[in-house]
């Protein structure tokens, strides 16, 4: 196994392995200290099965069901393990302009980190590009513990032991997105988040922010959302982010520890593009594993 780092401590390309057969130990654990180091890891010209895509993913923790499992009578394109990232309908045909799940993927087009809505978030997403677009539909990753760094000293300091409320909700309607059944609002509600968060592989500090965060505990509203807003844009200046131009059967593996994402647009009413993602869930929730004790409000 060989890695070629893109910048010194964000993002590399890893080569000479077969994600299709089980992992040597030694490349397991390779994998993991590049992992904990670059954030995120492009694996070039992988072909696998989604068995073969599952099994490399339960390395890392165990696995997520897609939040589109949540709605009774929702039809399904692939198993419930894997998030469906594509513009496909459940008969492998692009989605409509108005179909439901076009309008709730757009939410991927805003800076995110997977499963913060969840009580106990994701560790690591593993995409993988089945078929892709001749023009665009690009990821951008932004590093959260190099725009820690960035921070003030006075900045630091207030972020200090700060929650926020994080829900998908919240990110889709401020896309004007409301069409959530009684039942996923009962089965998804509102999580607390710590702010700032220690990565437990490199022991760095880093924000930990997302559009699913909708308010901050213990600040006025419009305060809180400034608060946010600002962040977010501290966190995504291009000295942060990496772009991945996609290629056929590339797997993307990032770490939603430590990173922001968005996907970026492309003409998704006729290429189709057939992305796939698993999904592996942290070993706590963020305030328990930072010793925050969890606001009343919350």
């Amino acid at each position: 196994m060989t890695v070629y780092p893109v910048t010194d401590n964000f993002a590399a390309e890893i080569g000479d392995i077969d994600l299709s057969i089980p992992l040597t130990e030694a490349d397991r654990t390779e994998i993991a200290m590049a992992f904990d180091r670059y954030s995120v890891l492009v694996f070039p010209d992988q072909h696998f099965s989604t068995d073969q895509h599952l099994d490399f993913a339960r390395n890392f923790g165990p696995l997520e069901t897609t939040i589109h499992a949540v709605r009774s009578g929702a039809k399904l394109r692939v198993r419930p393990e894997i998030a469906d990232v594509s513009n496909l309908d459940a008969g492998e045909a692009i989605w409509g302009k108005d179909s439901r799940k076009r309008m709730f993927e757009m939410g991927n087009r805003m800076w995110h980190t997977d499963s913060s809505f969840r009580r106990v978030p994701a560790k690591a997403s593993l995409l993988y590009a089945r078929s892709i677009p001749p023009v665009g539909g690009h990821t951008e990753f932004a590093d959260m513990r190099a725009a820690y760094d960035a921070l003030s000293d006075d900045m630091k300091q207030r972020l200090r032991g700060l929650v926020a409320e994080h829900a998908i909700m919240h990110s889709r309607r401020k896309l004007g997105f409301n069409d959530f059944s009684d039942e996923e609002n009962q089965t998804l509600p509102p999580v607390p988040q710590a702010m700032v968060r220690r990565h437990a592989g490199s022991g760095r500090t880093g924000l930990y922010l997302a559009s699913h965060a909708g308010r901050i505990f213990g600040m006025k509203d419009e305060e809180g959302k400034a608060l946010l807003q600002q962040l977010i844009e501290h966190a995504t200046q291009r000295q942060f982010v990496y772009t991945h131009r996609w290629r056929l059967h590339d797997l993307v593996m990032w770490d939603n520890r430590c990173t922001m994402h968005r996907g970026k647009g492309y003409d998704d009413l006729r290429w189709p593009r057939d992305m796939q993602r698993a999904t592996v869930s942290d070993v706590a929730p963020t305030c328990e594993q930072e010793g925050i004790a969890v606001p009343v409000a919350a």
